[in-house]
């Protein structure tokens, strides 16, 4: 199965995670993804063992019980990567945001590292799932080489202003120094059959210009999007959540080319319009999110 059904990732949330008060408010908030923050918002280097605490706790509690769990986890040359993965590899953590993947062997090396460890802990292979965090330009041109580095990658991210700073360019406020990075990782993500997630709004109080930018990620086939701010999910969720309609109408295709299918007969008609299995398969990936949001939907009833 894709992955891109597999998991609900319409927004993904930045939480520092040795902030109990921020923690509380993530544990209630609507958020499809917690990315339970070990790297850049965990300073200094001493609140980083409090981060991991504070997971294993809220994880081992059951108040994140309603979230995939992605800690965003510490660089291979931090020094903390091996303590983050060994406190952390537990029951309820989903996987782990990995930042500044430059190549596909930073991939494979975090990979190798998680088989150890599953082995060790005597943990099925594989449990442990990826998002690499898109965020320099040379992993912008190495991101179909990173999503298919490992098969636990089920997402990869972007992470515009790393990128910005690392391009030397300037964030200007139309998007145009990062379009062409939001292009070809969306392009990478859907070539290798994972789910692209845009990057984080950071005028977190301009909700006109957040919808601008979910127009634009909706249109490159962005799947979902980083958050700082609770107040963004309403509008984030709107933009990466079927309508109605769209749901009652790929029901129907699904149902036509089936009866098709039966009868005989190559491809079915709605509307005066053919209807080839590229737009069945698109059907279904939908009816599988609508249902993937529904679920969540009452569970947290």
């Amino acid at each position: 199965m894709s992955a891109s059904i597999q998991y609900l990732m319409r927004s993904l949330m930045f939480v520092p995670a040795h902030n109990d008060r921020l923690m509380d408010s993530a544990s209630r908030s609507d958020a499809d993804v917690l990315l339970l923050d070990i790297e850049d918002s965990v300073q200094p280097t001493e609140n980083k063992m409090a981060a991991r605490e504070n997971i294993v706790r809220y994880v081992e509690e059951g108040r994140f019980n309603n979230h995939l769990i992605f800690p965003r986890v510490n660089d291979r040359e931090s020094g903390q990567l091996l303590k983050d993965l060994m406190a952390l590899t537990i029951s309820g953590v989903t996987g782990f945001m990995y930042p500044k993947s430059y190549t596909g062997q930073d991939v494979y090396f975090i990979d190798k590292l998680l088989d150890t460890i599953e082995y060790e802990k005597e943990i099925p292979a594989g449990t442990f799932k990826l998002i690499p965090l898109i965020e320099t330009a040379a992993a912008v041109l190495n991101a179909q080489a990173i999503c298919q580095a490992s098969q636990r990658v089920v997402a990869i991210a972007f992470g515009c202003e790393d990128f910005v700073t690392d391009l030397q360019g300037i964030h200007d406020s139309e998007g145009l120094s990062i379009f062409s990075a939001r292009a070809m990782i969306a392009m990478a993500a859907r070539a290798s059959h994972v789910v692209p997630i845009d990057t984080v709004h950071v005028k977190v109080h301009d909700l006109e210009d957040l919808e601008r930018n979910l127009r634009i990620a909706r249109n490159l086939g962005y799947e979902g999007m980083l958050v700082l701010n609770p107040k963004e999910l309403p509008l984030v969720h709107q933009y990466f959540s079927p309508t109605q309609q769209e749901v009652e109408e790929a029901m129907e295709m699904i149902s036509m080319a089936s009866k098709a299918q039966n009868e005989g007969r190559g491809v079915a008609v709605i509307n005066n319009k053919f209807v080839g299995p590229p737009m069945v398969l698109a059907a279904k990936k939908l009816c599988r999110k609508n249902d993937l949001i529904k679920n969540k939907n009452q569970s947290c009833q």
